[in-house]
């Protein structure tokens, strides 16, 4: 493979002198680089738009999504997936993060997992993998083996496909049925992809999991509203959810979140239409889990 064709393996002009550089005037170039990441992300929003909607239709019939990447992409991949239970009160197969050469490779790099296309497929197929999931592969160079396998064995069962890459014209995104290629431009340190490329594939990630969720009824305005309080921190952000929305006292969220059996999205329902427990819950169900909708269908 020819590497120096990739733009995340060619040098930064910018950053001939990095070893000469103060710590000031070190952090402030990776600022100033940092910068174009945004800007470089609303190029694909189309496409990451599209991949929200795949996603969400997944969800609503019971579908999940996977991530596949190697390194940083990889470890990318399983911290959204292991953010998403508590944020949005989902069950932790819901959104799954596999990393070439497993979770040992989350901490300690294990040499020449991502090589394998068969490690890709063979993952999918460990997880049971159907045609009613999505399979999103993670590669900032956009060619790593052990994505493309996944991504050639998830099209052959019939799942919708999505790539993630920081090269245009990737070999993932030929592979996949939306490519999302964001040229970062060359990072600050030659070739280290954890930099500008992963922070644009972070918030891509965050945008594709938030959007979808947010679609299925997981927010109520801009309040995650099914929030797990596993935690006393997460019990008080509960109650002040409950309070944002409903203009109720501390007191009465507390006492109707206990009566909603622990959920937000329940007790806020409950409030707002004046409903018991079981009756705030049938309006959820017939409302696809949207308070939004539930309040318009009472």
């Amino acid at each position: 493979m020819d590497l120096n064709k990739m733009m995340t393996e060619t040098r930064n002009p910018d950053t001939m002198t990095l070893d000469q550089m103060s710590a000031l005037e070190l952090v402030t170039v990776m600022n100033r680089e940092d910068h174009k990441v945004p800007e470089a992300i609303a190029s694909a929003l189309p496409q990451i738009a599209s991949t929200v909607e795949v996603v969400e239709q997944a969800f609503r019939k019971g579908g999940r999504l996977f991530y596949l990447g190697a390194g940083t992409s990889g470890r990318l991949g399983v911290l959204d997936a292991s953010e998403c239970p508590p944020t949005f009160g989902v069950d932790p197969g819901m959104v799954v993060g596999l990393i070439a050469g497993g979770d040992r490779a989350l901490r300690f790099p294990i040499e020449g997992a991502e090589d394998d296309r068969s490690l890709g497929k063979q993952d999918l197929v460990d997880h049971n993998l159907v045609p009613s999931d999505v399979v999103i592969g993670i590669a900032a160079s956009g060619r790593t083996p052990y994505v493309l396998g996944a991504l050639d064995y998830a099209h052959s069962i019939g799942c919708k496909t999505a790539a993630v890459a920081c090269n245009l014209h990737s070999a993932i995104g030929q592979a996949a049925d939306i490519a999302i290629e964001v040229s970062v431009g060359p990072e600050v340190l030659t070739g280290s992809t954890r930099l500008k490329a992963g922070s644009a594939q972070k918030m891509i990630l965050n945008m594709i999991t938030t959007g979808a969720m947010v679609c299925t009824g997981k927010a109520y305005q801009n309040l995650m509203v099914d929030v797990v309080q596993s935690n006393e921190k997460l019990r008080t952000r509960a109650e002040n959810i409950v309070m944002a929305a409903t203009d109720v006292s501390r007191e009465q969220a507390r006492r109707t979140i206990d009566e909603a059996n622990g959920k937000v999205k329940l007790a806020i329902t409950m409030i707002l239409t004046g409903k018991d427990a079981a009756s705030a819950q049938a309006l959820l169900d017939q409302s696809g889990g949207s308070v939004h909708n539930a309040l318009g269908n009472r």
